[in-house]
């Protein structure tokens, strides 16, 4: 099951990225700026996580595809 964590800094236009740490993404944010998220079958569920820190919440166009918005 994949492992995620989202960016705790946000991106310019306010959004905080969702990351699978289980995808070699390139685009991860350090160790330090990343917030726990864990084991979710797919990328909804670790959006809806990552909500529960963050009202401004998107997946990563490179490895949470499904949940990117744009």
């Amino acid at each position: 099951m994949p492992n995620f964590c989202v960016n705790m800094n946000a991106q310019s236009n306010g959004d905080h990225e969702v990351h699978d740490l289980s995808a070699n993404c390139s685009f991860l944010p350090t160790p330090v700026n990343r917030q726990a998220l864990g084991d979710h079958a797919t990328c909804h569920g670790a959006v809806q996580a990552a909500r529960s820190y963050y009202s401004q919440v998107n997946g990563c166009y490179y490895c949470a595809t499904d949940c990117n918005t744009g």
